[in-house]
């Protein structure tokens, strides 16, 4: 049973082929394009749930499609950029994007972020009430004032791909950890996506 269906948009063909592969292999049913224009038709014609879009193509860029999702398909999007200058930032956060993941990053990064953001559009997660929600971008290095997901749906994301869970046994065991370790919900997903941001440093293999 497929996880969710993502756009994944990228005009360098390898990595399209790197984050479709990886994406598929994870469970979700990939849709992808390596430029604007079909990326835009494949959206009309497939409605995926979430889109995965490179900013910087030519022709129509990732900022194109994306308003173009928002405006007339509501579909949430999310990007994928080498690029954090203060105008490319401004323009995320002006879009409404779910996520802005700094380059480079490689599939076992992406996929619990992805993860992430299915969580949190299709399911409610439960947070301590004084917890305060951390920047999912903050967990790879991005600038902490983008748009991001809370720092729980992260770390469910993060057990799915790891354990492969459904959603709800993922977050079950993120609320035993928790429980078991006498830390709340938000403070042991912080531990987990901290882990995962140590083993994906360079030297760290």
């Amino acid at each position: 049973m497929s996880k969710g269906k993502i756009l994944v948009v990228d005009d360098d063909r390898l990595v399209l082929a790197t984050l479709s592969y990886g994406l598929t292999q994870a469970g979700f049913e990939v849709i992808d394009a390596d430029n604007g224009d079909d990326a835009i038709l494949l959206a009309r014609e497939h409605r995926p749930e979430l889109a995965l879009l490179d900013i910087r193509m030519e022709g129509l860029t990732g900022f194109d499609v994306a308003a173009y999702l928002r405006e007339y398909l509501q579909t949430p999007f999310m990007f994928l950029s080498a690029f954090a200058d203060e105008a490319t930032v401004a323009k995320v956060k002006e879009l409404g994007a779910v996520a802005y993941l700094v380059k480079p990053l490689d599939i076992s990064q992406i996929v619990p972020a992805v993860e992430a953001a299915f969580a949190r559009s299709t399911t409610p997660v439960p947070t301590a009430p004084a917890a305060a929600p951390a920047a999912m971008a903050e967990a790879f290095e991005a600038p902490s004032e983008l748009p991001a997901l809370d720092m729980t749906a992260l770390a469910v994301g993060v057990l799915m791909h790891r354990y492969s869970l459904p959603r709800d046994e993922a977050l079950a065991r993120l609320m035993s950890l928790a429980s078991a370790d006498g830390h709340s919900l938000p403070e042991q997903a912080r531990r987990i996506v901290d882990a995962l941001e140590l083993l994906a440093r360079p030297g760290a293999r």
